[in-house]
């Protein structure tokens, strides 16, 4: 079997470096909360931007919760 290298970007390096530091499970659910507020802000920021360019608006909101994309059961 071959075996594959993982290269990490200097990011993925530095939160490696970083998590070390994590020694209970509260601080490890502070550092996820954390990150997924940031990733929803960025989310946000793009979504404003995109409505901003009048690329997104109610409707295509509207159209999305509308859809109904699970696989169907044969």
């Amino acid at each position: 079997m071959e075996q594959t290298t993982t290269v990490f970007n200097p990011m993925q390096m530095q939160l490696l470096r970083m998590f070390s530091y994590v020694k209970t499970e509260e601080e490890m659910k502070e550092i996820q909360s954390a990150l997924c507020d940031y990733f929803f802000n960025k989310v946000g920021d793009g979504m404003a931007e995109l409505e901003a360019q009048g690329l997104w608006g109610k409707e295509q909101s509207e159209a999305v919760l509308q859809e109904h994309l699970r696989t169907p059961y044969n």
